[in-house]
């Protein structure tokens, strides 16, 4: 039996209608339901953000800290007028390079079924 024979696959896709410039969406809950919904009990589940300025990250679900990493984004990308990006026409410069620093998806351990994250890791 070939290797990819035994692999198990899934792919499931979220939308979302933002509303602001940036918004942090807690999706740990969605993304177990989409592993129950697989089958799959052992492996790894990747998340990929599919928007060219949407990212992907786990860490912990407390507001202090939000606002901490949003100040962080903001400080190291300020929303300005002045990115070369804009010479397209285009005015998400900033966004591009926060989704460098936040990154576009994250690899997560399955077992026995269950998103193996620590007690306070949620996937944003």
């Amino acid at each position: 039996m070939k290797v990819a024979d035994k692999l198990k696959a899934h792919t499931k896709y979220l939308w979302f209608d933002t509303k602001k410039r940036r918004e942090y969406i807690r999706i740990t809950d969605d993304v177990q339901k989409f592993l129950d919904e697989s089958g799959i009990t052992e492996g790894f589940i990747l998340v990929s953000a599919m928007h060219i300025t949407a990212g992907v990250y786990i860490n912990d679900w407390e507001n202090g800290l939000i606002k901490d990493i949003d100040t962080w984004l903001e400080e190291l990308a300020p929303a300005k007028p002045d990115y070369h990006h804009h010479n397209t026409g285009e005015d998400n410069g900033d966004a591009h390079l926060k989704r460098i620093l936040i990154n576009h998806q994250v690899t997560v351990p399955v077992t026995d079924g269950k998103l193996d994250l620590g007690p306070w890791e949620q996937i944003f």
